[in-house]
């Protein structure tokens, strides 16, 4: 266990190693996101966020709804951030200033999923709602109501790895006409609802020899929203494992494409 521990500090050590050199600090983007609770009945999620750099009293601005993966779940309202480095992503390609965007990331409690289905599985239904997935929608439509915060309801996106990568699909299909956008990464939906979805704007990615959610996931949801007509991008990454986050974050090309997005 010990040299598990080691190991682990070491991988960490070298992330923000490399993230300061390319000039993201993530201790002090940390500090730039405020952490909140939502209540539900007896039921608590976290969730942070972070607002545009600049804002303007009489302009609206764009939401990125980030779904982490299973690594960011517990309850320290930061976990959500650094799983993947999807803080450095943001900070690196300048969400909030380039493009003005506010990002809401919500975190899974340690032991619950986005989506109740198996990671492996070749194919799943839609079962009901999650409670983490319940709570996390909840929690953003109170966000983009509190006329604090100025988001254009026309511009919310959606984004997910791995466990968030079904958690993207799933908030999709269950909210069919809510996002203007939506990026899967790794994940899986159910492709018997896929024609629901079949005229929302979707770049889906994963890589070819993942071997904890096969492309097949990704495989059979693109070819399903084909069918129905739809125009959806997927990037397979050849050699890529699970990791394929790596090269949506250094894509410049879909952060663009995303924001496009209206």
């Amino acid at each position: 266990m010990k040299n598990v521990i080691t190991f682990l500090c070491i991988i960490v050590a070298i992330v923000i190693a490399q993230n300061v050199s390319q000039g993201v600090d993530i201790a002090t983007e940390m500090e730039k996101f405020t952490q909140e609770i939502w209540k539900s009945g007896n039921d608590t999620l976290s969730y942070s966020f972070r607002a545009p750099d600049e804002i303007s009293q009489d302009n609206k601005y764009p939401l990125l709804f980030f779904l982490h993966g299973s690594g960011g779940r517990g309850d320290n309202n930061q976990g959500q951030l650094l799983d993947a480095n999807g803080i450095g992503a943001f900070a690196s390609q300048r969400l909030f200033s380039k493009h003005s965007s506010y990002v809401f990331a919500p975190q899974v409690p340690e032991g619950e999923r986005w989506v109740d289905v198996p990671w492996n599985t070749t194919e799943h239904r839609m079962p009901s709602v999650s409670k983490s997935m319940s709570m996390a929608l909840e929690a953003l439509d109170a966000f983009i109501a509190n006329t604090e915060h100025q988001v254009d309801p026309h511009r919310i996106y959606v984004m997910g790895l791995s466990m968030g990568g079904y958690g993207t699909w799933d908030a999709i299909q269950r909210r069919p006409d809510y996002f203007a956008a939506a990026v899967p990464i790794c994940g899986g939906g159910d492709a018997e609802l896929a024609s629901a979805i079949s005229d929302l704007p979707i770049w889906a990615w994963h890589g070819d020899i993942d071997s904890v959610i096969p492309a097949a996931r990704s495989r059979q949801m693109i070819r399903a929203l084909e069918a129905a007509d739809g125009s959806p991008i997927y990037t397979e990454v050849e050699g890529r494992g699970h990791d394929v986050w790596v090269d949506v974050w250094s894509s410049r090309e879909l952060w663009d494409w995303l924001y496009e997005q209206k």
